[in-house]
């Protein structure tokens, strides 16, 4: 049998992650309506062709950005069904090689693991191919599963940040979590 490429960037024994493709609309909104009470009032991913369409144009086209999906592996290892999205924002190279983190699990694989073994993926592209130094997550308190997350990668509690950003018609507090290539090499 001929060995065959991956359609992953990255790979665990259960998900792999690739980026995002206009033609992941369809399933992409879908599972973000179906993901809303889970997201509420933490996140606010596109639910419908046209917001989906404008949010991955930018992750596409915008070089200082990188947005990866998180697809739950079927037999054969073929992409069965979008686990949830880690993007990299705001990338800077330079002398800060930092980008922030924001993600979000779609309700069908919340509280499996799946976007833990994404996170992981992603964080070696980032110290890898993307050559970056350095990831923040900023998170709001009350967001116990993104910090549960965040903790379990291994990032590390820097600061406290008030009326750090405009979410859900209010300015929201957040947690700086950080992790440098270091760290991961030392942990």
């Amino acid at each position: 049998m001929p060995h065959t490429a991956s359609r992953f960037l990255a790979e665990s024994s259960r998900v792999g992650i690739r980026h995002f493709t206009l033609a992941d609309g369809d399933e992409f909104t879908a599972r973000a309506r179906e993901s809303k009470d889970l997201h509420h009032p933490w996140l606010f991913p596109p639910d419908t062709a046209e917001a989906y369409a404008s949010y991955a144009g930018r992750l596409i086209e915008d070089p200082a950005r990188a947005g990866f999906l998180v697809c739950e592996k079927g037999e054969g290892g073929a992409g069965r069904a979008l686990a949830g999205f880690i993007n990299i924002n705001n990338i800077v190279h330079g002398a800060f090689q930092c980008g922030a983190l924001g993600y979000g699990a779609f309700a069908h694989a919340a509280g499996r693991g799946l976007m833990r073994e994404g996170l992981d993926l992603v964080i070696g592209q980032a110290f890898g191919p993307l050559r970056l130094h350095r990831l923040e997550i900023n998170v709001q308190p009350g967001n116990t599963a993104s910090i549960a997350l965040a903790r379990a990668c291994g990032f590390r509690l820097e600061g406290f940040s008030p009326d750090m950003l405009f979410i859900d018609g209010a300015w929201r507090d957040h947690e700086r979590w950080a992790l440098t290539a270091e760290m991961r090499t030392s942990g």
